[in-house]
């Protein structure tokens, strides 16, 4: 069992982790609401962007065949967009993403190399042997489209070269402060349902006049979407990220004093232990002296009890 004195070490080395867990748990709160305003306030323009290029494509018609449109006859590779974080202590959340990925590259049947947005992510397929063309790790707190598109960029230099021909996201969708859950998108070719959306195509659409052509203008937006859904996924991603933190550290913050209470316990019960083994080693000694003093008197012919 252990003494006193290493309890009461523990019970402040715990005490320094629940401080630290605390203010981790503190900052991720303030960040995961930053995070969710920047989603949801990118979600009317990235749906305004659907509706507009849905316009669009349906003006141009047969005019043109844009290559981000054309489905490949024979699929013999693909690359994969993983988004995850840079940073650890938020529970499973990495390694759930990570997992996704490294599955559907299993599964996938061809070849598939990686463009990695967060370190976890690169790490864990490296780990692994898969293979990372790209790596765009070390996103700011609150990247803007500057930040991503390079990722997107590399994405689509890779399936108009014909080194990927089909190009998918894998990231983690932020439903709600409670739940978060990884997704996998086709990203490039764009399908018509990811341009046209439902409400779109049940609905009238507003009528455009364009300057230049539907063509041209086409040729602009069918990248800027594409840009846009990765920007989007990456803000998704962050939400989802400092909200598995803010979980994690809450739940290591209630541990760690559920932790201090049962050492505090066991400090308490050596401490008394400690106490009542001193007491009987006192009373022990006076019995053992008592005893000698006796034997003492009796040597000398001294009656019973007068050496007291």
């Amino acid at each position: 069992m252990a003494t006193a004195r290493e309890i009461k070490r523990r019970i402040r080395s715990v005490k320094n982790v629940r401080q630290i867990t605390k203010a981790l748990e503190s900052v991720a709160a303030g960040r995961v609401r930053r995070a969710q305003q920047m989603v949801e306030a990118t979600r009317p323009y990235s749906q305004r962007a659907r509706d507009l290029l849905a316009s669009v494509a349906s003006l141009a018609g047969g005019e043109t065949r844009h290559p981000l449109l054309t489905q490949r006859e024979q699929v013999n590779s693909a690359a994969v967009i993983l988004i995850s974080g840079d940073r650890g202590l938020a529970g499973a959340f990495n390694s759930n993403v990570s997992r996704v990925a490294f599955n559907f590259a299993r599964d996938y049947g061809k070849p598939v190399h990686f463009i990695t947005i967060g370190k976890k992510g690169r790490d864990f397929i490296y780990r692994r042997g898969g293979k990372i063309a790209a790596d765009f790790s070390g996103m700011p707190a609150r990247p803007t489209l500057l930040d991503t598109t390079p990722a997107t960029r590399a994405a689509i230099d890779d399936f108009l070269s014909g080194t990927a021909d089909e190009v998918y996201l894998i990231y983690t969708e932020f439903i709600s402060a409670t739940q978060q859950k990884p997704v996998i998108k086709r990203l490039l070719p764009l399908t018509r349902e990811a341009i046209m959306p439902d409400q779109a195509r049940r609905g009238p659409r507003p009528a455009y006049e364009f300057e230049p052509g539907p063509s041209e203008i086409l040729n602009t937006l069918l990248p800027r979407l594409t840009e846009m859904q990765v920007y989007q996924a990456v803000l998704e991603s962050l939400a989802s990220f400092y909200t598995a933190q803010r979980i994690a550290m809450r739940n290591a913050t209630d541990n760690a004093s559920d932790l201090i209470v049962a050492y505090t316990l066991s400090y308490n019960k050596a401490r008394q232990a400690g106490i009542t083994n001193e007491l009987l080693d006192i009373a022990g000694g006076a019995e053992a002296l008592r005893q000698a003093m006796e034997e003492a008197a009796k040597a000398l012919g001294m009656p019973a009890g007068s050496a007291l």
